[in-house]
């Protein structure tokens, strides 16, 4: 079934001392759908699967074993929600002595359209970024999201006024975040979605057990490096310290900065006090007070935010 793609699993929660809202990591599956309505709260750090970066045979091939088949099937009428079920057979074929469909079958003789011309496209020698839009309504996204703050993303969408499939995904975010199990984080102890106790135990051995500055710029750079996999396939515990290496210099090396991927790197703050408030409140990003966002420990970064 189509829907049993979809899930949100906690990569990393961590609850911090200072007082201020717990983190909270997800890798979340959804139909490529309602990507857009996730893109709608702002609070998020998101990374996503890109078009642009997944090879069209890869995608083509996912489109055709695994597509996302709609299973909400709503009644036209007036406004944004759907009316009851609706089972009506559906005319797809210009040609009205074929047969009509039922609305799976529907769905799927567009899917079918929409790859054979995806994959003309390619073999026309057209870069993914042109024929992997064509399927994109018939495909699922990963995203890995970050945020400290959760609860009006669960008030609009899980909800029977939300979109159906984005309301049954709002569900699973609730039941990810409700069973989290956090790790507490000090001042200076930082979130690094996927690394590891074994990840640390190899950083030590690199860099030496004393060396506890450059072991936390490591990990900083390999939890960067692997969030950033999720554009076009999310990290699974391959791949080598040195090759996640070039992939952070590759995005936070470069001219444009690409930064999006160090939101999820996170530190508790310093209160001063009551009256002077926190000690670096202008790097907390969209984590908000009592959080220190290592984007913005990023030198240059300020530029990325003027553009």
């Amino acid at each position: 079934m189509s829907k049993d793609q979809m899930f949100a699993k906690v990569v990393l929660a961590s609850q911090p001392t200072n007082g201020a809202p717990p983190i909270i990591t997800i890798h979340a599956r959804y139909p490529r759908i309602i990507h857009s309505e996730i893109m709608t709260h702002r609070v998020f750090s998101r990374n996503a699967r890109s078009s642009r970066a997944v090879p069209v045979a890869t995608m083509l091939k996912e489109i055709r074993e695994t597509p996302f088949v709609p299973w909400h099937w709503g009644a036209n009428q007036k406004g944004m929600q759907a009316g009851a079920e609706c089972d009506a057979r559906v005319q797809a074929y210009p040609d009205q002595l074929r047969p009509s469909l039922s609305r799976e079958e529907a769905w799927l003789a567009a899917r079918d359209n929409a790859v054979r011309a995806a994959e003309a496209f390619s073999e026309a020698g057209y870069h993914k970024q042109i024929a992997n839009r064509l399927i994109e309504p018939f495909s699922f996204i990963d995203t890995l999201i970050t945020s400290t703050s959760w609860a009006n993303f669960l008030h609009l969408r899980d909800h029977t006024a939300a979109e159906p499939h984005f309301q049954d995904l709002a569900a699973m975010f609730r039941e990810a975040i409700e069973g989290a199990d956090y790790e507490t984080l000090e001042p200076g102890q930082w979130h690094l979605p996927y690394i590891t106790d074994d990840d640390c135990d190899e950083i030590d051995q690199v860099v030496g057990m004393d060396n506890c500055a450059e072991a936390l710029a490591l990990a900083q750079k390999l939890s960067v490096a692997r969030s950033a996999r999720i554009s076009y396939k999310p990290f699974d515990g391959d791949d080598s310290i040195e090759k996640e290496l070039e992939r952070y210099e590759l995005l936070v090396g470069s001219t444009p900065l690409h930064a999006s991927p160090a939101e999820h790197q996170a530190t508790p703050d310093v209160l001063v006090d009551e009256y002077e408030g926190w000690a670096n409140d202008n790097l907390a990003g969209n984590l908000g007070p009592g959080w220190i966002q290592y984007r913005k420990t990023l030198p240059g970064e300020y530029v990325a935010d003027a553009a």
